[in-house]
C-alpha cells in the first residue's frame, strides 16, 4: 500500500506533491475515511440485501441491522487503515493492540452518540433539512475522530530518558 501511494504521490505536479507531503497525515486520514465511507455504504446495502431477501424482518428491523453491521464493518476497515498508513502505530503484542482498538472502538462509539444527538436535536426537533444537519454533523464527527485517534489512541509515546551512565 505505502508504494501504491507513493507512486500515486509521484504523478503529481512538484507543487502538488509539496503540499501533499507538508500535510500527508491528514490526506491520508481524508482519503481513508472516503474508503470508509465507501465500505459503510457497501456494507449497509449488502446487509439491506440480505435481510430483505430472506423475508421476515421488517423495515425497523432492516434498517437497525444494516446500520449496526455498517458501523462495524466501517470502524474496523477504519481502525486497520489508521493503524497501519494514517497514524502507523507501533502497537505490539495483544495486549497493547487490544487496548489501542478499544480506545479507538471506543472514541467511535463517542462520536456515534455525538452524531445521533446532533440528527436527533438538528434534524428531529428543531426541523433543519436532513441532509444540511447529516453533512454538518458528520463535518464535526470526522474533526472529533481525528482528534480523538491523534491524542488518545495512535499517540505517540515519548521516548523515555537515556539512563545516565553513573547508575
Amino acid at each position: 500500500m505505502e508504494k501504491f501511494i507513493k507512486w500515486c504521490v509521484s504523478i503529481l505536479p512538484k507543487p502538488l506533491q509539496k503540499i501533499y507531503y507538508k500535510y500527508e497525515e491528514k490526506w491520508l486520514y481524508l482519503v481513508f475515511g472516503v474508503l470508509t465511507t465507501v465500505v459503510s455504504f457497501a456494507a449497509a446495502g449488502l446487509a439491506k440485501f440480505v435481510l430483505e431477501n430472506a423475508g421476515g424482518y421488517g423495515d425497523k428491523a432492516v434498517s437497525d441491522i444494516s446500520t449496526v453491521f455498517s458501523w462495524v464493518c466501517a470502524v474496523t476497515f477504519a481502525y486497520i487503515t489508521n493503524k497501519l498508513w494514517v497514524f502507523e502505530s507501533n502497537a505490539k503484542g495483544l495486549k497493547n493492540i487490544v487496548v489501542e482498538g478499544g480506545r479507538f472502538y471506543g472514541g467511535r462509539v463517542f462520536t456515534l452518540a455525538v452524531e445521533w444527538i446532533m440528527m436527533h436535536v438538528g434534524f428531529g426537533m428543531i426541523g433543519v433539512n436532513y441532509w444540511v444537519m447529516k453533512i454538518l454533523a458528520n463535518v464535526v464527527v470526522l474533526i472529533l475522530n481525528y482528534v480523538i485517534s491523534k491524542l488518545f489512541v495512535f499517540r505517540k509515546e515519548k521516548e523515555p530518558a537515556a539512563e545516565s551512565a553513573d547508575e
